[in-house]
């Protein structure tokens, strides 16, 4: 007997997850088929009313009127809140309601049902707001797990953090990372034209692009091929800044290529600061021939290399210039005080609040342990 329960319940909850599967594909046949199901509660509703004889509460109509904004698309919600406008207002007459009270109740509801309505019409991906918001979700999941910097060697260690405008958890801003033969990494930092959800979709699109590219191209090609990428965009704002890195995390050698992004910062453990890095270029999506000039540098254990994106410097009122000159300062107090550990997130969060994504990535090479400096002391020596 339990068996038998048993597989009736796991039968069960096979079909719901079939059920919930299709819905999440915005179907017409799944939307047809939860259009049934909330008529047939409709129904089943007005008909335990009308056996009880007990007043159906415009509430429950209500109830329903919610379900269906977030759960159908708008053809079906039509037909939904058809229904509900009628079995709503032949309820109430059926009641031994007050007339100004049921005056009123019915024209809350057909308020309600407007605005309902109205949101429906508005989802220009044509999904239901339920599944438009899920799918928003997954499109930052798959930003986000792009932007994850593979684990390093050791002695190397990245950090990144991001804010995003005005709060919600879509930037044009992001990171893509690729690591070869253990040896090779290559990052880029974009920051796509926009802000918010309405860059999402084109910053996902791009990310998608530069993941293939990045490891396969050299980087002056691949910030070629990056421009290439927007100015086939139908869109007159595919624009991005980039700053690309390849670092050989052996020697510490690096060469930094920008696209009209703001100057990388090297923090030199002699002289404790952060020195401005000096690669230039033209942002992408602009011009055909974009010109690119690189810089090289060698990473020592120790020292750090930082990258952040315009949001993080720029504020009314305020030039470049002065913004680099304020994160310097910022950043150096925050190694002061506790280390590159956690830098981004501090730094950022003394950034002044704006209507700019904002973005950071630190890349740092550990100090050297005591046997690995005595080590690196012999080879010096040629011991």
């Amino acid at each position: 007997m339990s068996g038998t329960v048993g597989a009736v319940m796991r039968a069960c909850g096979a079909y719901v997850r079939q059920r919930v599967e299709g819905w999440r594909t915005g179907s017409r046949g799944s939307q047809a088929f939860l259009l049934l199901v909330l008529l047939a509660l409709v129904a089943l509703a007005v008909v335990i009313g009308s056996l009880l004889q007990v007043i159906v509460p415009v509430s429950l109509w209500f109830f329903f009127l919610m379900l269906g904004t977030m759960l159908l698309r708008f053809l079906p919600l039509v037909v939904l809140v058809t229904v509900l406008l009628g079995v709503s207002v032949w309820t109430s007459v059926e009641t031994s309601f007050a007339a100004p009270s049921r005056a009123s109740a019915l024209l809350i509801f057909a308020v309600a049902i407007v605005l309902a309505l109205y949101q429906s019409s508005r989802q220009r991906s044509g999904l239901p707001m339920a599944l438009s918001e899920a799918v928003l979700t997954q499109l930052r999941d798959r930003l986000q797990r792009q932007g994850v910097v593979p684990p390093l060697p050791e002695g190397w260690r990245s950090q990144s953090a991001t804010i995003t405008a005005n709060g919600p958890s879509y930037a044009g801003d992001f990171l893509v990372a690729d690591l070869r033969e253990g040896r090779w990494l290559e990052m880029a930092l974009v920051d796509v034209c926009g802000k918010g959800t309405s860059v999402g979709p084109q910053a996902l699109q791009f990310a998608g692009a530069l993941g293939g590219l990045i490891g396969a191209l050299p980087p002056a090609e691949l910030m070629a091929a990056a421009n290439n990428f927007l100015l086939r965009q139908e869109s007159d704002e595919s624009l991005a800044t980039a700053v690309h890195i390849k670092v050989d995390l052996v020697t510490g050698d690096y060469t930094i290529t920008s696209a009209g992004h703001p100057p990388a910062l090297h923090w030199h453990l002699g002289q404790r600061g952060w020195s401005v890095d000096n690669a230039r270029g033209m942002a992408l999506g602009v011009i055909e021939e974009a010109d690119f000039t690189p810089s090289h540098g060698r990473l020592r254990p120790g020292e750090a290399l930082m990258f952040y994106t315009d949001g993080v410097i720029e504020t009314a009122g305020r030039d470049l210039d002065d913004g680099i000159d304020w994160l310097r300062q910022v950043a150096l107090q925050a190694v002061d005080a506790r280390g590159f550990t956690g830098m981004p997130k501090r730094v950022l969060k003394k950034v002044p609040r704006g209507d700019d994504d904002r973005a950071m990535l630190v890349l740092e090479r550990q100090p050297l342990t005591s046997p690995e400096r005595d080590s690196e002391r012999s080879r010096a020596l040629g011991g």
